[in-house]
């Protein structure tokens, strides 16, 4: 049993690190203020072919790897959530569907660029009424000729406003209902009858968040992603990776707040002495600093697992729902440690305890992960 990272991954946590903290880590409170995405970090990490990780080299790719691609996805939640969530989506759903469900000529058009960063994908499948029952889904898509024409809403897009196309959900046999009947499409944000509005949020900010409208909307049957009707088995298979990188981020995200609050406990004076060297502050860190390697283990573990070929849906709905409440507990602590320092805007404390929230919600709550991780013990 080995816990070391090899060479190779050693040298690219390095890499990725020296990235994050020179071109997103500066951007991060001014972004989250503005709640605008710098767009040109697309290219620029596409430039570097960290978009390209989970991708073979003959698409621009790096090969795939979900243990590098958990590293990235650390390593830039720790100079930013709300930015890392862009590129996270970028090299995730974004782009997943296309690569394991697309057509060459999807791959050619679509993938390639996206790989690069002169293109950006989002995955639309949440509806204002459909959110962790896929099976409720009522966007629909009428076969008309060599064309779809979708019809519906979907709602909390991630990278919703800056995206080239869309990953969308809908319904392609009339009166299906439950699993059954759902398919994926490849749909291009400037087709006519595509609206799209960005929304206001609690955290990360910085990455846009729209809701989409189609109208009529009309699509080639050449962009239908994986076979008509199976869009509901194609999302299962998904999702899996991108819980175990929201596990990641959220170690990312729980490093970062710990680190700011164990150099504020050092420097800050109270009762004649450091704030660290009080045991109920010590006890505080020993806890966050325990809980932080647990979820790191259990993520590393389902990345290797996933790596290896092996059915991890369990170890990676555990790694995701217990990282992600985890960061939670972390930035209340480290906010605490703060106090009323870090309840203000001109500390980063407040940032992290906004941008942690979403950890739980996102990718399947943490109640569905419960329901998860029960089933797959035979419940």
């Amino acid at each position: 049993m080995d816990f070391d990272l090899s060479e190779e991954h050693q040298i690219f946590r390095e890499t990725v690190s020296k990235f994050s903290q020179n071109e997103i880590a500066p951007l991060g409170a001014e972004h989250d203020q503005k709640e605008e995405y710098p767009r040109w970090m697309f290219n620029k990490a596409g430039e570097l072919g960290f978009l390209g990780i989970p991708y073979p080299e003959k698409y621009g790719g790096t090969g795939p790897d979900t243990t590098a691609l958990a590293i990235f996805a650390e390593e830039i939640t720790k100079a930013d959530a709300g930015i890392s969530m862009g590129l996270i989506v970028q090299t995730t759903v974004g782009t997943s569907p296309l690569y394991n469900f697309g057509s060459e000529e999807i791959k050619q058009k679509y993938l390639i660029p996206a790989i690069k960063g002169e293109m950006v994908g989002s995955f639309a499948l949440t509806e204002p009424n459909v959110g962790s029952d896929i099976s409720s889904i009522q966007a629909t898509a009428r076969e008309d000729g060599d064309s779809f024409i979708l019809n519906g809403t979907k709602i909390f897009v991630s990278n919703g406003m800056s995206a080239d196309y869309a990953v969308v959900a809908a319904r392609t046999e009339k009166g299906s209902s439950g699993h059954k009947g759902i398919s994926l499409f490849l749909v291009e944000t400037n087709s006519p009858g595509f609206s799209r509005t960005g929304l206001k949020k609690l955290g990360i900010r910085a990455q846009d968040i729209a809701e989409f409208v189609l109208e009529d909307c009309r699509v080639p049957k050449a962009n239908l992603l994986g076979e008509q009707g199976k869009g509901f088995y194609h999302l299962v298979s998904t999702v899996q990776t991108t819980r175990i990188i929201v596990g990641a981020s959220s170690v990312g995200l729980a490093k970062t707040a710990f680190n700011t609050a164990l150099e504020y406990a050092k420097e800050r004076q109270q009762f004649g002495q450091s704030i660290g060297n009080f045991q109920g502050i010590q006890f505080m860190f020993a806890d966050m600093a325990t809980e932080i390697e647990m979820a790191s283990l259990m993520v590393y573990k389902a990345a290797f697992l996933n790596d290896k070929g092996i059915k991890c849906t369990k170890e990676a709905s555990m790694a995701k729902l217990f990282a992600s409440e985890m960061v939670n507990r972390v930035a209340y602590k480290a906010l605490q440690i703060h106090g009323g320092y870090g309840y203000m805007r001109e500390f980063p404390l407040e940032r992290y305890f906004r941008d942690a929230r979403i950890m739980e919600i996102f990718e399947g709550t943490s109640e569905i992960q419960r329901v998860i991780i029960s089933r797959e013990l035979g419940l």
